[in-house]
């Protein structure tokens, strides 16, 4: 990883792209899960909600433009760790979340292979869009010490789960968006949005770590077996769709990222993020007391 290096030009709107793709993606999952709830049907992980896609018009054209904006969100992903634009120096907190900002790029990278190949018509949904989890936990427990991996991917997915949900109660977001009248609206959705995010990827961790357990690859899951494990539960329906339209809430998220997203190391010293408005206030607060 690199530090006072210039970054190209185009990462921004790269980045714009990449959100953008992202919050289709979680309208689609969010939309049908909550269709789901209020229908009585079956709730879609992301293999699945794409496949529907695929079968309305546009939806080729759709699953091309999702495809190419996870790649850029990987490329994104990628430059921001390696040119260090968030800043966040060289310690060893700074070069975790470093390394975290490139593994997400390749889970997007292998998202949007996954997409592409839909597209072209081969690979496509299995068993509620789950074959991919499995397959990936039953190749890594082939490996030396397999189920401990399992479990110990189980481990940091969980941590990870829980660090979207930090992010959003603490509003740590809001240090890279920039203030806006829309911004500040719709901050409300932006905190619930992070805050299901984080329960399901907490879901999918702990899915990972019985998987480990018990050597089972197919107790592994991804978003459409933690939907189907919230509404097996009591009320679940109601939970369902509480959960639908938390993932709505995560793809306006991903949208606000989209438009209003600050890369501190390319903005100007006067920009002005939601972060610094409310330290503002609080200051001007501390002052009239």
């Amino acid at each position: 990883m690199s530090d006072n290096r210039d970054a190209p030009d185009w990462v921004i709107p790269l980045m714009r792209l990449g959100y953008s793709a992202r919050g289709v993606t979680y309208l689609i999952i969010g939309a049908l899960a909550f269709l789901a709830a209020w229908t009585g049907g079956q709730a879609e992980g992301t293999s699945d909600a794409l496949s529907t896609l695929k079968q309305h018009p546009l939806g080729l054209v759709a699953l091309w433009v999702i495809a190419i904006g996870m790649f850029a969100y990987a490329i994104w992903r990628f430059i921001c760790a390696w040119y260090d634009l968030e800043q966040r120096g060289t310690d060893a907190k700074a070069i975790i979340a470093r390394i975290g900002q490139t593994v997400t790029g390749l889970i997007h990278l292998g998202i949007g292979v996954s997409v592409g190949r839909m597209a072209m018509g081969s690979g496509g949904s299995g068993g509620n869009g789950e074959s991919g989890a499995q397959s990936v936990t039953s190749w890594l427990m082939t490996l030396p010490y397999g189920t401990y991996i399992v479990m110990a991917v189980g481990v940091i997915t969980i941590g990870a789960g829980v660090y979207y949900g930090y992010k959003g109660i603490a509003e740590k977001y809001k240090n890279h968006l920039m203030r806006t009248e829309w911004s500040e609206k719709l901050d409300p959705l932006v905190k619930a949005g992070l805050v299901a995010h984080g329960i399901i990827i907490v879901m999918i961790g702990v899915f990972l770590i019985y998987a480990g357990i018990n050597t089972d690859p197919g107790q592994a899951g991804g978003i459409g077996k933690a939907f189907q494990t919230v509404r097996s539960q009591p009320y679940g329906m109601f939970l369902l769709g509480a959960l639908g339209l938390g993932t709505i809430a995560f793809a306006v998220y991903c949208f606000v990222e989209a438009v209003y997203r600050v890369v501190p190391q390319l903005a100007g010293p006067d920009m002005q993020t939601l972060a610094s408005e409310a330290k503002g206030k609080a200051r001007r607060a501390a002052a009239s007391v």
